[in-house]
């Protein structure tokens, strides 16, 4: 099977990557020519334009997007819309929120135009390991693009699967990063309490090799968590400042709508907010409110 791929960042290019090892060809556009540069030394035909792109693709075409959320992506779906022909369809593979796809959905259903949402995941390891994939969508569209997804999930019949209509492929991937946030929060919690009984010594590293096989709390992520320990027990060289991708904000929006309790993925959020504080107004009036009723000390700065 033929497919376009709009997006060669790291991701894409994996994507793509692991589409032509599988068999297929992907003719792939990115504004940056480097990244173009890249793909074609491996195997991905490059094209200077979208409308060369979509030139270049056998109909009915289909066309994976993976570039950010967003306006970027409003961006393409719109610039594609006149290029593409009734019966063609749009795979957005990135973190849209749901919301906007359904958006989109609708607007190319009016113009005869298939548009599948696939929540993706698997980050860097995809390209040797699989991606796991949410896909929303038209059940007859999904099942047309079934050997692209067979051919980027760890299995034919392993880690991919159409969860409902278009939009439901965002929203599961979005509770799922919402899961990894409360995930990530409570492993670096609990080896940050390890590292602070210092009179034991314990070997973090160690540690997580321990966990990895038999205990309960073994996955993927402690894997990496103990990978990462063992190159730098210490976390040297980096800042603690954490970043967030949107989707664990959209998650807690979703709780709140429908009235479902989610302390825990709200309180991750909330860590990853104070890390970004490095001169808390809030932590001062606090200091400040125990002097004021208490007498007690200050520390100044």
């Amino acid at each position: 099977m033929e497919l376009g791929m709009v997006g060669l960042g790291r991701m894409g290019a994996n994507m793509a990557e692991r589409l032509v090892k599988g068999g297929h060809k992907v003719s792939g556009f990115d504004p940056n020519a480097d990244a173009r540069k890249a793909a074609a030394a491996n195997g991905i035909a490059p094209a200077a334009s979208l409308e060369a792109l979509v030139k270049a693709l056998p109909t009915p075409r289909a066309v994976w997007l993976m570039v950010p959320a967003g306006k970027i992506t409003d961006d393409t779906v719109n610039t594609l819309l006149p290029l593409l022909a009734k019966g063609d369809t749009v795979i957005d593979g990135g973190n849209s929120n749901y919301k906007d796809t359904l958006r989109r959905a609708q607007l190319y259903a009016e113009h005869g135009l298939g548009y599948v949402d696939c929540g993706t995941s698997g980050g860097v390891w995809g390209l040797q390991e699989g991606y796991s994939m949410m896909i929303g969508g038209d059940a007859k569209t999904v099942e047309a693009l079934r050997p692209i997804f067979e051919t980027l999930a760890p299995a034919k019949d392993q880690g991919w699967g159409r969860v409902g209509p278009a939009g439901s492929g965002h929203y599961t991937k979005m509770v799922h990063n919402g899961i990894e946030y409360g995930m990530m929060q409570a492993y670096a919690e609990g080896f940050s309490i390890l590292k602070h009984k210092e009179e034991f010594g314990l070997d973090l590293h160690q540690v997580g090799e321990i966990w990895r096989t038999g205990s309960v709390v073994r996955s993927w992520l402690l894997d990496l968590a103990t990978d990462a320990l063992g190159k730098n027990p210490n976390m040297d060289g980096i800042a603690p400042y954490v970043v967030d991708s949107g989707e664990g904000r959209w998650t807690v929006d979703a709780a709140l709508e429908l009235n479902v309790s989610a302390p825990v993925i709200t309180l991750s959020l909330m860590e990853r907010f104070r890390s970004r504080d490095d001169d808390s107004f809030a932590d001062k009036l606090l200091s400040s409110l125990r002097n004021e009723f208490g007498g007690h000390a200050i520390k100044k700065e």
